[in-house]
C-alpha cells in the first residue's frame, strides 16, 4: 500500500481549457437568446405562443423547502402554479386527462421542482418498484423533470421519480443518448392525497455543471406517465414519434429564466473507501481457499470550471458490481456484455462515437458496428479482474466543445498473463447548425516494457440532424498496430429516418481485415455490410384496443474483403401495440451464411466448411406495465445450419408486494444438426427486496447447461446518506458436472463488505 505512484492527467487538459477560454467567462443572461415566447413578467410564472412553446420563470425563496412530499408550505398557494400538459402519447397534441400542477423554486443551494399530480382514479396508480435508475421505473406512473443547464438544446440531465418515491437520474447526451446509471446527490419525496400523488425534489446547484455567471437561462421540461392509460404527457409539444425517447428531446424544451445560481468556487468531493474480502477459487493457479485479503483506495472529483469536472481514482474497487448475466452463444462470434462499473459509466455518452454508445458500449450493443472505445477492455481479462493503480478522467463542456480524456493504468493480472498496462482515450465533440456535432477520438493502450504492443486508433465522426426525423451519421477511423500493416481502416455512412409512420434506415459499413482498436470492440473484421430497413407504422381508428401497428421489411448482406459473400438475410417483421400496453410481434427471417472454415458449435458439435440456407420464425408477446405477473415470452422454430432449431424464452417478473419482487428468467435452445444434438439451457432469475428507495437486498441465481455452471451472487445495497453507500456481496460458482478429477462442485466463493463515504467541500 505504500507504493508510491505518479498522478495521471489527461493529455488534453490544456487544450480543453485554452478551447473553453473566453467563452467560459461570466456574462449578462441575453434574453434574445431564448427560443420561445418572451419571459413572464412577476406574478406570472409561465409565457407559450401559439406552437405550445413555454419560457417559465423560477421563484426564489428565502429559505429551504422542507422535502416531505406533502406541499403544505404556504408557497404554494401564494405561487400560481404551472400547468397545462400535452400528451405525446396516445393522442399528439391533445390536453393531458389528468392535470398535473408544477413549481420551480430555488434558494442559494438548491433547485426545487414540486408537483401536484392530480388521478381520477388513484387507486389504479401503478407503482411496484423502488429499485434506483431500474428499467421498471419508467413503466410505473412516474413524474420527471429534464435540465438543460447549458441551454445548448442537446445535452442535460434527467430526474424522475415515482408514487413510492424511487429514484432515477441520468445524464443525457446530443438528446438521444441517457447515461441512466450515473449518479449524483438529490432529494425527493412523494406523498398520497385522495385525488392523486404528490412530489417535491431538491437539487443541490452542486450536483449539476451549467455555464458560468449568476443569472441563468436553462432548458426545461417536464414529464408525466399514468401508466394504466398508457399515457406520456409533457409541458410542451413532444412528438409521439420520438417515443419513450422523447423526454431526451431537450430541443423541444421549454425555456427557464429568473435562474440566479451561487457565486463561489467549482465543488470539490472525495470518496474513500475501504474494503475486506475473502476468496476461495480452486480453479485458479495456484488455488486459493479462504484467502483474506482488504483495500483502501479515494476517488475524487474537481470542478476545474462550472463546466468541465476532474475526476482522479486510486485502487479503484468494484467489488460491488453485479456479476455478468449469462448468455447461450450459438453463433461463430465472441459474446458482448455491457459496462456495468460507475467509474466508466459516468460521463460515458461525451465518449460515444460515430452514435456506437459511450465507454459502457450502450447503442454499440455487441453488433456489426466497431465500438473505438469499449471500457470493458480495461481493468478485465477474459472476465476476470486487473487491478487498477490510479487513474483519471476529464468530462463537460467547454464553450460549443464537449470534452473527454481519460488515462488509467493497470497493474498485472493474478495469473501473470496481462502486463501492466497505460491506457489513454481523448474524444472532442464540437456543436455545429442547431442539433449537429463533429467529433475526433484517439484511443492509446501501451503495455509495459515495449513499443511493439502498443496499439493506436483514431477516428472522425460526424452526426447531422435535419427536421425532426431525419439523421446523417457517418466515420473514418484508422488503427495502428506495430508490425501489422495494410487494410487497418474502417468507415460507416448511415442515413436514418424516424417517423411516426415511417421510418427507413440505409448503411453501409466497411472494417478492415487489420483494424483493430485494442481498447474498443470489433465482432467482425474484413467485412463490407450493406443494411436498409423500412418500416410503417399505422394506428388504426376503427380497431378497438390496438393503438398501433408495426410492419418493417430489411434486407442485410455481408461480403469479405476480396468481395466473397459472406452472410445475407431478409427479415419481415409484423407488431402490434395494444392500448392496455401489451405487444405481440412475429418475425420471419431467411439466411445463406457461407462458412469459410469449420466452427465449434460445442465442444462436441462442430459445423464443417460450406454454404447453409435457412429459414426460421420468432413471435413474442409482452405484457403490460401495469400487471402483477408480466414479462415477455417467445417461441422460435425453423431451420438452423442444416438442421433444426426450436427455442422458447420467458423472462419476467412477479411482484409478490410492492417491495418485494421475483423476476423468472428461461431460456431452452434444442437444437438437432447432422452433427450431433444438444439442449442448451438458461435457467435462473432474481428475487429483490426493497427496503426503501435507497436499501435494496438481490439475489441473482443462474444455471447454464452449455458451461455446465450454477451461480449465485447476493447483493445488499444501503446508501446510507447521499453519496455514501455500504456494500455486502456474496457470490459463488459451482460445476454441475465433475469433469475435473477430485475437484469439488464448489468452484468459486467470495465475501465482501465495502464502505464508502462521500464528503463534499
Amino acid at each position: 500500500m505504500s507504493t508510491r505512484r505518479s498522478l495521471l492527467l489527461p493529455p488534453c487538459l490544456a487544450f480543453a481549457l485554452t478551447c473553453g477560454g473566453p467563452s467560459l467567462l461570466a456574462a449578462p443572461v441575453d434574453v434574445s437568446r431564448i427560443d420561445g415566447p418572451p419571459p413572464p413578467v412577476a406574478p406570472d410564472v409561465v409565457a407559450r405562443d401559439e406552437a405550445g412553446r413555454a419560457t417559465l420563470r423560477a421563484v426564489r425563496v428565502e429559505g429551504p423547502l422542507t422535502i416531505d412530499g406533502r406541499l403544505d408550505e404556504a408557497i404554494y398557494g401564494e405561487v400560481t402554479a404551472i400547468s397545462g400538459f400535452i400528451q405525446q402519447e396516445p393522442h399528439e397534441g391533445a390536453a393531458a386527462t389528468e392535470p398535473t400542477d408544477v413549481w420551480v423554486f430555488f434558494d442559494d443551494n438548491h433547485l426545487y421542482i414540486s408537483a401536484r399530480c392530480w388521478d381520477s382514479d388513484p387507486d389504479r396508480i401503478v407503482a411496484d418498484e423502488l429499485r434506483r435508475d431500474h428499467d421498471r421505473l419508467v413503466e410505473n406512473d412516474n413524474f420527471g423533470v429534464t435540465l438543460d443547464t447549458f441551454y445548448d438544446r442537446r445535452n442535460g440531465y434527467l430526474f424522475y421519480t415515482t408514487p413510492m418515491g424511487a429514484l432515477s437520474d441520468s445524464l443525457i447526451t446530443d438528446e438521444s443518448s441517457s447515461g441512466r446509471d450515473w449518479n449524483t446527490v438529490w432529494e425527493v419525496r412523494t406523498a398520497r392525497f385522495e385525488r392523486g400523488w404528490t412530489v417535491e425534489m431538491a437539487i443541490p446547484f452542486r450536483s449539476l455543471r451549467f455555464a458560468p455567471g449568476r443569472d441563468q437561462i436553462w432548458g426545461i421540461n417536464f414529464r408525466r406517465t399514468i401508466s394504466r392509460k398508457n399515457e406520456r404527457s409533457h409541458l410542451t409539444p413532444v412528438a409521439r414519434a420520438w417515443g419513450r425517447g422523447g423526454v431526451l428531446r431537450l430541443s423541444a424544451s421549454a425555456s427557464l429564466v429568473g435562474l440566479e445560481v451561487p457565486a463561489g468556487r467549482p465543488p470539490l468531493e472525495m470518496k474513500p473507501y475501504t474494503s475486506a474480502r475473502l476468496d476461495t477459487d480452486h480453479v485458479a493457479d495456484p488455488a486459493r481457499l479462504n484467502a483474506f485479503g482488504g483495500d483502501v483506495g479515494v476517488d475524487l472529483k474537481y470542478g476545474l470550471t462550472r463546466g468541465l469536472t476532474l475526476d482522479v481514482t486510486t485502487n479503484t474497487d468494484f467489488a460491488q458490481v453485479e456479476v455478468d448475466e449469462q448468455q447461450v452463444n450459438l453463433t461463430r462470434f465472441s459474446l458482448f456484455f455491457p459496462e456495468k462499473r460507475d467509474f466508466f459509466l459516468e460521463g460515458q455518452g461525451i465518449f460515444a462515437f460515430a452514435g456506437q454508445g459511450g465507454g459502457g458500449g450502450g447503442g454499440g450493443g455487441g453488433g456489426n458496428i466497431p465500438i473505438l472505445f469499449f471500457s470493458r477492455r480495461i481493468g478485465l481479462s477474459d472476465g476476470q479482474e486487473v487491478p487498477i493503480q490510479v487513474g483519471s478522467r476529464l468530462t463537460g463542456r467547454a464553450g460549443r466543445y464537449s470534452v473527454g480524456a481519460l488515462a488509467i493504468r493497470t497493474g498485472a493480472s493474478p495469473d501473470g498473463e496481462v502486463d501492466p498496462t497505460t491506457f489513454s482515450v481523448v474524444r472532442v465533440k464540437r456543436d455545429v447548425l442547431r442539433r449537429s456535432n463533429v467529433g475526433a477520438i484517439v484511443t492509446h493502450r501501451q503495455p509495459s516494457g515495449g513499443g511493439r504492443s502498443a496499439n493506436l486508433a483514431a477516428g472522425l465522426d460526424a452526426s447531422f440532424t435535419f427536421f425532426d426525423g431525419l439523421k446523417l451519421n457517418a466515420y473514418i477511423a484508422e488503427t495502428q498496430t506495430p508490425g501489422v500493416t495494410g487494410d487497418e481502416r474502417s468507415h460507416r455512412t448511415q442515413v436514418d429516418f424516424t417517423g411516426d409512420r415511417f421510418g427507413f434506415v440505409a448503411d453501409h459499413l466497411r472494417v478492415g481485415a487489420n483494424f483493430n482498436p485494442e481498447v474498443g470492440y470489433v465482432r467482425r473484421q474484413d467485412i463490407r455490410r450493406e443494411f436498409g430497413r423500412f418500416r410503417y407504422s399505422p394506428r388504426p381508428a376503427r380497431l378497438t384496443g390496438i393503438r398501433k401497428f408495426d410492419f418493417s421489411a430489411e434486407y442485410e448482406y455481408l461480403a469479405l474483403g476480396d468481395g466473397r459473400p459472406d452472410t445475407r438475410s431478409v427479415e419481415l417483421q409484423g407488431a402490434a401495440t395494444f392500448e392496455n400496453g401489451d405487444s405481440f410481434e412475429v418475425e420471419l427471417q431467411g439466411v445463406v451464411e457461407t462458412l469459410a472454415d469449420a466452427f465449434d458449435l460445442t465442444e462436441t458439435v462442430v459445423l464443417p466448411a460450406g454454404i447453409y440456407d435457412y429459414r426460421y420464425a420468432r413471435a413474442t408477446y409482452s405484457l403490460g406495465p401495469q400487471r402483477r405477473f408480466g414479462g415477455e415470452a417467445g417461441v422460435r422454430i425453423g431451420e438452423f445450419y442444416g438442421g433444426r432449431r426450436d427455442d422458447i424464452s420467458y423472462q419476467g417478473r412477479i411482484e409478490v408486494w410492492p417491495t418485494l419482487s421475483v423476476e423468472p428468467r428461461l431460456s431452452v435452445n434444442r437444437v438437432r444438426l447432422p452433427e450431433g444434438r444438444f439442449t442448451a439451457t438458461l435457467a435462473g432469475g432474481r428475487v429483490n427486496y426493497t427496503f426503501t428507495p435507497r436499501m435494496l437486498l438481490s439475489a441473482l441465481l443462474q444455471y447454464n447447461s452449455s458451461a455446465e455452471s450454477f451461480g449465485t451472487n447476493l447483493r445488499f445495497r444501503w446508501e446510507y446518506r447521499p453519496g455514501s453507500e455500504l456494500f455486502v456481496v456474496y457470490s459463488e460458482g459451482r460445476a454441475t458436472e465433475r469433469r475435473r478429477g477430485d475437484l469439488p462442485s464448489t468452484e468459486s466463493r467470495s465475501f465482501v463488505v465495502k464502505i464508502a463515504r462521500l464528503m463534499r467541500f
